[in-house]
């Protein structure tokens, strides 16, 4: 049986949420990089780099290994808790700071200078 105004074989391909992430046309820049730490992480975690590895994991204020210094932003949700997995991260662009997962220690204070070094812009859109 078909509806009036529904094409025939039409499926519901699903829908779409949006994070909020993402603040501005300022150009984003992504690269793959591998995550670690044993966590599943949201999209808009604040990621540090461990400097021994490269590896990245949710920056740790506490950390003296390099990743207590954020540097970059996941992309999208990633389970790294079986293991070290790869994931797109923003290492540029305008970001909504009410979307964004912190590690210990870290607040929008505390990353908004390391941030702006690296083209990382934060603005203060609706949560």
């Amino acid at each position: 049986m078909s509806m009036p105004g529904i094409a025939e074989g039409f499926n519901d391909q699903g829908s779409y949420a949006p994070d909020n992430l993402i603040a501005g046309e300022f150009p984003r820049i992504t690269r793959v990089v591998t995550i670690t730490g044993g966590a599943s992480l949201p999209a808009g975690a604040v990621l540090g780099r461990v400097a021994a590895s490269g590896a990245y994991l949710l920056s740790d204020a506490g950390a003296n290994d390099g990743s207590e210094e954020p540097d970059a932003l996941l992309v999208e949700a990633v389970d790294a808790s079986a293991g070290d997995t790869q994931a797109h991260v923003y290492l540029a662009g305008e970001f909504n700071a009410a979307a964004l997962t912190f590690g210990p220690g870290h607040s929008i204070a505390s990353i908004s200078i390391a941030f702006r070094e690296r083209s990382i812009f934060l603005r203060n859109n609706q949560a």
